[in-house]
């Protein structure tokens, strides 16, 4: 495995793990269990839809992957904040935003060059 590669599924893991240790840490009312689940399922998709990019059959079947990562990265951007400003301070998701919005950063460069090399 390429180790650049493997290194980043590695990190998208520990992403998903440090949002599911953060969530310990939300309230057990209506608003915490909605966002829990919500933040639970987009946090941990991005791992899985890179492994299935570094797998795919083509260049348009990983852009494709790599977008849906992507997307879910970007939920997971909009449900931390939403976290953020519901629980105040008993949770602190500043890091864990920083990691997000570093990653859908590297999501972008990826795709784009990815699709330059399509043309």
């Amino acid at each position: 495995m390429d180790s650049v590669a493997q290194e980043f599924e590695e990190r998208l893991i520990d992403f998903g793990v440090g949002i599911c240790k953060l969530l310990e840490q939300v309230p057990r009312d209506l608003v915490g269990i909605h966002v829990t689940k919500q933040l639970i399922r987009s946090a941990s998709s991005p791992a899985a839809n890179y492994a299935e990019a570094r797998g795919a059959e083509s260049r348009r079947d990983f852009v494709h992957k790599m977008q849906i990562g992507l997307k879910e990265l970007r939920e997971t951007s909009v449900w931390l904040r939403f976290t953020d400003r519901v629980c105040g301070k008993n949770v602190d998701a500043s890091r864990l935003c920083r990691e997000c919005d570093e990653l859908i950063a590297i999501f972008v460069k990826s795709i784009t060059t990815a699709k330059a090399a399509m043309n």
